[in-house]
């Protein structure tokens, strides 16, 4: 009897010194998880005109994996400084420090947004506007945009009533969108970006811009070699007023999605 007690014991350590490892080790793997997540800064992406926060789903998991804390925030698109201020009410409740990335008119919210908070260590514009004070999406688009055509050709107007006032909405034509706006997305997906796109205002456009955090935060600039919304040669007059790091990439002004990659690359970059 004494020998079978003795074998059952002798069966069941093993077992338990595994289950304590467990015990042991697992919390602490968890902890190191943790503490490596809480290490690095947060991304907080901004989405620009006709789009919603889904326009980051391909660069959201690609951060996440690589242990960032990541946080999309719904633009308005209702105004510049009101857009800038819904954004700024929402970074001042995160802890730590911030990397704040615009799309598109995104960058011209964040740019007015980070005036002033310390958390926040660099900005990344992806494709998009970094205005001085004084100056509007729409001048700093420039003559060669696809926006700068007749605007019965590039847009939607709602109401219809004409001309518009600065509280109309305005929509990307399904013509614009294939043929400038969503360049290097195939028809499917350009179909899916005309469907689902959420209208800015005429005025928000056209508004002018406040103090610039760019010219105390360090800033990166990421720039689609074949985009037709913001021209190249307007992105890096704009990075080389702001004083900027150039990332310069194969893709349209939607490389946050059909090139998610680089652009996670160059987000990572500023958060180093």
């Amino acid at each position: 009897m004494i020998r079978k007690r003795a074998s059952r014991v002798a069966a069941v350590l093993p077992v338990a010194a595994v289950a304590l490892a467990a015990l042991t080790i697992g919390p602490a793997q968890s902890a190191s998880a943790q503490e490596n997540r809480a290490a690095k800064p947060t991304v907080v992406l901004v989405h620009g005109a006709w789009a919603d926060s889904s326009s980051w789903n391909e660069v959201i998991p690609r951060l996440e994996a690589d242990g960032y804390p990541v946080v999309a925030v719904a633009n308005p698109l209702r105004s510049l400084a009101g857009d800038a201020a819904f954004v700024k009410s929402y970074l001042a409740t995160v802890k730590g420090p911030i990397v704040l990335v615009g799309h598109s008119y995104g960058g011209a919210v964040i740019t007015n947004a980070a005036t002033g908070n310390k958390n926040i260590k660099s900005l990344v514009y992806v494709n998009a506007f970094a205005p001085e004070q004084g100056e509007s999406a729409v001048q700093l688009a420039g003559p060669d945009s696809a926006l700068s055509a007749d605007p019965t050709t590039v847009f939607d107007f709602v109401p219809a009533t004409l001309p518009p006032t600065p509280a109309t909405d305005l929509y990307l034509k399904r013509s614009t969108v294939f043929k400038s706006f969503a360049t290097g997305l195939n028809d499917k997906q350009k179909s899916l970006v005309w469907a689902t796109q959420r209208p800015a205002t005429l005025g928000s456009l056209n508004e002018k811009s406040g103090v610039p955090a760019w010219k105390t935060i360090r800033s990166f600039y990421l720039i689609g070699d074949d985009d037709k919304i913001i021209p190249p040669s307007a992105e890096r007059a704009m990075a080389k007023r702001a004083g900027s790091t150039v990332i310069e990439y194969d893709g349209g002004h939607l490389g946050l999605i059909s090139d998610a990659r680089a652009i996670v690359r160059g987000i990572e970059k500023a958060a180093q």
